[in-house]
């Protein structure tokens, strides 16, 4: 489990590097857009694989959403087809790792260690983006500044794993992301025989939470970086 939250914090610090810095304003680097009547249009997909449901812009006026809608994005997340070959490579790594040494090895083992893969991803996004932000009020929704720093705007998509919105538009402890993780951890004791103990939970609660923040990163970044790439193809 600890080679795996390597591999999270590695594939981090290389989104970091590659992040372009944005122009800034030199009496307010942290200026954000003024609010636009014409809603940007958001990329469906980070990179074009990893499923981007629920993201929006900070600088737009802010307009609740639904249980019914929280429960779509839970759900497209959950059952989109990138979901599948992540809990592959995640399955591969921890056969790899030997994590959970009663799954046995071969495609036996392979085969429980991508059916619990995929039951964490699944588990975990229909609780913090769908059942658990219906319950508590809150909006599952990440929502981009666009503009800033990069470190300014890093610190806040970081910040978006404790800090939240409500319906109302407040911000408030992000009870989803933190709860809802925190009852998949508990809830994958039922296939994970091998690591259920308190401090096993909490590094699975750690994983799930660090993951989430990696995605915010993406969510904020993924419009620079695009351009960057695409000014770059176009100088060639």
């Amino acid at each position: 489990m600890q080679k795996s939250m390597g591999v999270v914090w590695t594939a981090f610090l290389w989104l970091i590097w590659a992040i372009p810095c944005p122009a800034q304003d030199a009496s307010n680097p942290a200026v954000t857009v003024a609010p636009s009547t014409d809603p940007p249009k958001e990329d469906r997909r980070v990179f074009g694989v990893i499923p981007n449901n629920r993201t929006t812009e900070a600088s737009l006026p802010f307009t609740p959403i639904s249980a019914k809608r929280k429960m779509t994005i839970a759900y497209r997340d959950s059952f989109d087809w990138p979901v599948y070959p992540t809990a592959a490579a995640f399955a591969a790594l921890y056969q790899l790792e030997n994590q959970n040494p009663s799954f046995g090895q071969g495609m036996q083992g392979y085969a429980k260690r991508f059916a619990a893969a995929y039951g964490d991803q699944m588990i975990g996004n229909m609780m913090t983006e769908g059942i658990m932000p219906a319950l508590t009020h809150e909006d599952p929704r990440y929502f981009r500044l666009g503009t800033g720093t990069t470190w300014h705007r890093l610190g806040y998509a970081l910040s978006r794993i404790v800090v939240t919105r409500t319906d109302s538009g407040r911000t408030t402890f992000n009870f989803s992301e933190v709860g809802g993780n925190a009852i998949g951890a508990a809830v994958s004791n039922a296939w994970y025989p091998d690591t259920r103990t308190a401090g096993d939970n909490a590094q699975k609660l750690l994983i799930s939470c660090s993951t989430d923040a990696f995605s915010n990163v993406l969510k904020e970044f993924w419009p620079d970086v695009k351009r960057r790439l695409q000014k770059k193809k176009a100088t060639h």
